[in-house]
């Protein structure tokens, strides 16, 4: 064996090594693409299935919402009427107040009023003596 047969064996295991080397890299490497095709497979289902629940949870949403607006509708004059009922209250209040600060003025000024007292009492039995005189006469 001369030395060129020696190199051309070394390079054809050499070659035959790489060969294998590559081989066993391609099927390494189908077996992955397969599992990537499964896993993209189930994935998909899943995702289908997920996008189908959502659209009934959307549609399950919005009918709770039309539902729940149409509650809100029902009940919005309630509270129109509890804000009416609290404006009147405020407006009770505050003639209550002008009420009773007119009634303490006229305490603190308790000559005019029994003075108007006085005057009223005249005139009632003023009015009840024409009454008794006007009766005798008819």
């Amino acid at each position: 064996m001369s030395g060129g047969s020696i190199a051309a064996i070394i390079a054809a295991v050499a070659f035959l090594i790489l060969v294998l080397f590559i081989g066993n890299l391609l099927n390494n490497v189908s077996k992955s693409l397969q599992e990537m095709n499964r896993n993209l497979t189930v994935i998909t289902k899943d995702v289908d299935l997920i996008s189908h629940e959502a659209e009934d949870i959307m549609a399950n949403t919005n009918e709770l919402l039309t539902d729940v607006n149409g509650k809100v509708k029902t009940i919005d004059p309630l509270f129109q009427a509890i804000a009416d009922l609290s404006e009147s209250t405020s407006e009770l209040n505050d003639a209550t107040k002008h009420l009773t600060k007119r009634v303490s003025s006229s305490i603190t000024g308790e000559k005019k009023t029994s003075n108007i007292m006085k005057a009223f009492v005249a005139g009632k039995s003023a009015m009840d003596f024409y009454k008794k005189h006007h009766n005798k006469n008819v």
